[in-house]
Formats: structure tokens, C-alpha cells, sequence
């Protein structure tokens, strides 16, 4: 579980595959504390730390994930958000994520907003009614609270200090990202299915 409190942004170090797509990720957290077999999200997709190094850790991408996920986009130099689990007792300072992606959003507009900025996402058609005005929202693993919604798109706005320390900092019109919606509109839908 994870809070989508970006806590460091990586750097795609180096992609190669092996059946699966391994991929190592340079960091600045203390490699020391991370354990073989932790999780980290990894611009919001859930990965298990399989090999680690002096200043590294890294990845295996299943083939489900690559289908699911931007992550078979990856490429030497690409930076990404990420975030260690959750322990109990940490500070939930944003909400309840599970490193799960539900689908994949488009970015269609950033507009300056005072030192803020407006980014307007594409929702894909399988996720878009579990998206709502005021609600939670994860792109690329940052918890984001929804400004407005369409029936094809939803907006959030990003501070300064969002901006510096994740990856939307350099977002542009058009980069792909990860989406989960929030973990209690899943359920919800799931028991309106099932009525």
C-alpha cells in the first residue's frame, strides 16, 4: 500500500529483456534499508525489488504490467516517481493507494494558474465514472485530488512544490500517464455490478 506522497524521483538507468522486461532504476534513497523482494511504486505501478546496487535497485515487468501500464515506454534517461510502501503507523498524507493501474490517461492541456498549473488528463471510458469532482485520483503514483470532471477527461491543479519534487514538473501535452482511481469507488462499483 502506498500514500501517493512521491518521495524520490528516479532515473531509468538502464531496460533490457529477459522474458520479462527488467529494468534497473537509480535512486537516492539509502539502498541499504531496501529489501530484496520490497515493493516500490514505481510511477504508480506496485514493483518487487528483485537485484539492488550502490545507488540502484531493480525491477522485473510482467507482460501484464507492460500491457497496463506506460512502463514498456521506458527507456535510458526516463525519470519516475517513486514511493516506498506504507508501513503502519507512517502519516497517510494523501490516500490509500495500491500501485495498481486501472488505465492510462493522455494529457491534453496545462494551463498556468498563478505559480500553479491546470492539467487536463483523458479517462479512459473503463474508468471514467469511477473518476469524481472532489475525489481522489493517482497519475503516475501522485495522489491528486479531482478539480472537475468529463465525461472524457478530468483536471487537477498542481502546486509549485508538486511540480518540483515528482515528475509533472516536466510534464507535456501528450505524455501518457498512469492512472488508479480510488480504491472505494472500485468497491462500490463492484457491489452496483453484482446488484
Amino acid at each position: 500500500m502506498f500514500t501517493g506522497i512521491i518521495t524520490d524521483i528516479g532515473e531509468i538507468v538502464a531496460v533490457e529483456r529477459r522474458g520479462d522486461l527488467h529494468a534497473r532504476i537509480r535512486t537516492d534513497y539509502d539502498v541499504d534499508t531496501i529489501d530484496i523482494g520490497a515493493s516500490i511504486a514505481c510511477s504508480g505501478a506496485c514493483l518487487t525489488v528483485v537485484e539492488k546496487g550502490a545507488d540502484w535497485f531493480a525491477v522485473d515487468i510482467s507482460g501484464e504490467t507492460e500491457a497496463r501500464t506506460t512502463l514498456s515506454k521506458w527507456q535510458t534517461g526516463t525519470r519516475i516517481n517513486l514511493e516506498r510502501s506504507l508501513r503502519v503507523g507512517d502519516e497517510l498524507g494523501g490516500h490509500i493507494v495500491s500501485g495498481h493501474v486501472d488505465g492510462i490517461g493522455e494529457i491534453k492541456g496545462i494551463t498556468p494558474v498563478g505559480e500553479s498549473c491546470r492539467i487536463e488528463i483523458s479517462l479512459p471510458a473503463s474508468i471514467a465514472k469511477l473518476v469524481a469532482t472532489k475525489g481522489s485520483v493517482a497519475a503516475d503514483g501522485i495522489s491528486m485530488t479531482v478539480n472537475g470532471v468529463t465525461p472524457d477527461s478530468f483536471e487537477v491543479n498542481v502546486i509549485p512544490h508538486t511540480q518540483q519534487y515528482t515528475t509533472l514538473g516536466g510534464a507535456k501535452v501528450g505524455d501518457k500517464v498512469n492512472l488508479e482511481v480510488d480504491m472505494l469507488a472500485r468497491y462500490v462499483q463492484r457491489l452496483m455490478d453484482t446488484e
